[in-house]
């Protein structure tokens, strides 16, 4: 079955003997990788070229297809991002009369691209594909394809955006790094280099998606000191030296130029001891065991001083402790004080307040006091007097009495010139011990 225009899906043929469906992908739909992950580089993306060749059909005889299908989104390994700048291909020796559409075709069987370039004058073009496997398929499958007399070089578009990280601190992962580097825009990828112990190297890259968050990262971390963990330990940062590790040069892209013709006089040999060769050979390997002793020289001596300066960083963060141990404490002491000061100060206040309200406590009682004898005083000069009631009373019973003298031939004043005191006496008293009470 041929693979279709959306490939959706593709199925892959048990197309020889030799490769059996359990080498290729297993027995199931998510097997197939782990097969293509355990062959070399160039096979890999051979084997996964096969997924998306399509199956040659015998003229009449319909022989029975033995395959699988798979899920085209399969080829995103758990966490890749898709169309990513690792995803871009760039395509060089196109024919100058090639069209957009005609450059889509070529790919449409590796998926729907993202970005499609062409420079018709210079003949070359990029492309941007959903996945990293899709793009090595497609690099495999159609590099050296003869297209209007004219054979295709295909390898990947250099990375723009990638930077080196240097200096970096062992406990730093790949989302440390990522989440760190985030803040300066959008990040696609993000490795620290580890040793084939997976110890890390104290290197790492950052690839971004676009070349303005790359070069702001670039600008601050060379002006300031960005820190990824406690330690003041600053990283490093420089543009990603870009190396193709995986083509290399071969031989069809060698330039045949005099010096090329020159230096493949002679094939590949080993220098004959005491002949002119084997003396400059010598001098040369003398030479680059020099360059090697030098290197491992200046190696060591970064590295006792990369020792030292962190001897030197420990004990300046301990004393850097103990002086803002020493401030905290002076701080809280100081701190103290005032609140003392102020506690102080609030009983102070307080005791006023209830010396004040003691005074003037004690000096409403004396207002008081002195209104009250004023009014007596008052009272007694002005000579009114405003009986109560047993003053009532006694004088109803004087008036009783006033008229028993009466009868008796006493006469007496009118009450207007009684003497002011009223002297209350028994009932039993007789009339003329009351006149001369009242005289007296």
């Amino acid at each position: 079955m041929a693979a279709n225009r959306n490939l959706k899906q593709v199925r892959i043929e048990n197309s020889s003997p030799a490769a059996p469906l359990g080498m290729v992908g297993g027995g199931g739909g998510g097997g197939n990788l782990k097969g293509l992950r355990g062959l070399e580089a160039e096979s890999e993306a051979a084997a996964a070229a096969m997924a998306l060749a399509p199956s040659k059909e015998g003229g009449g005889d319909e022989e029975q297809e033995v395959g699988f299908t798979i899920d085209i989104k399969s080829f995103l390994k758990p966490g890749e991002k898709s169309y990513t700048q690792r995803c871009r291909l760039f395509v060089g020796n196109l024919p100058t009369d090639i069209t957009e559409e005609d450059f889509k075709r070529l790919f449409e069987r590796y998926g729907e691209p993202s970005e499609v370039f062409i420079n018709r004058d210079r003949g070359f073009g990029f492309i941007r594909l959903e996945s990293r496997t899709l793009a090595e398929i497609a690099k495999a499958e159609l590099d050296g394809t003869i297209l209007k007399s004219r054979p295709l070089r295909i390898r990947f578009a250099t990375h723009g955006a990638a930077l080196t990280v240097k200096n970096l601190s062992p406990v730093v992962s790949n989302e440390l790094l990522e989440q760190a580097f985030s803040q300066f825009g959008p990040v696609e990828r993000a490795v620290v280099v580890v040793d084939d112990r997976g110890r890390a190297t104290g290197k790492g890259f950052v690839e971004f998606a676009a070349k303005p968050p790359a070069r702001k990262a670039l600008e601050r971390c060379s002006d300031g000191a960005f820190l990824l963990t406690t330690t003041p330990r600053p990283v490093v940062v420089e543009p990603m030296e870009q190396f193709d590790d995986e083509d290399g040069l071969p031989e069809k892209l060698m330039q045949k130029t005099q010096q090329y013709h020159k230096e493949r006089e002679q094939p590949p040999r080993f220098a004959q001891p005491g002949t002119f060769e084997f003396e400059y050979a010598s001098r040369w390997k003398a030479l680059d065991e020099m360059e090697k002793q030098q290197r491992e020289q200046v190696d060591r001596n970064i590295r006792e001083a990369k020792e030292k300066l962190e001897a030197e960083m420990e004990a300046a963060r301990h004393e850097h402790q103990l002086m803002l141990m020493r401030q905290d404490l002076m701080r809280r002491q100081e701190e103290l004080r005032r609140l003392e000061e102020l506690r102080n100060q609030e009983l102070q206040k307080r005791k006023q307040i209830q010396l004040r309200h003691e005074e003037e406590h004690r000096r409403r009682e004396e207002e008081m006091l002195r209104q009250r004898e004023q009014e007596e005083l008052r009272r007694q000069q002005e000579g009114g007097f405003k009986p109560n009631f047993m003053d009532n009373v006694s004088l109803n019973k004087c008036k009783h009495e006033h008229s028993s003298a009466d009868q008796l031939g006493f006469p007496l004043e009118t009450p207007n010139k009684w003497p002011q005191g009223i002297v209350c006496f028994p009932e039993n008293s007789s009339a003329l011990e009351f006149f001369f009470l009242c005289a007296g």
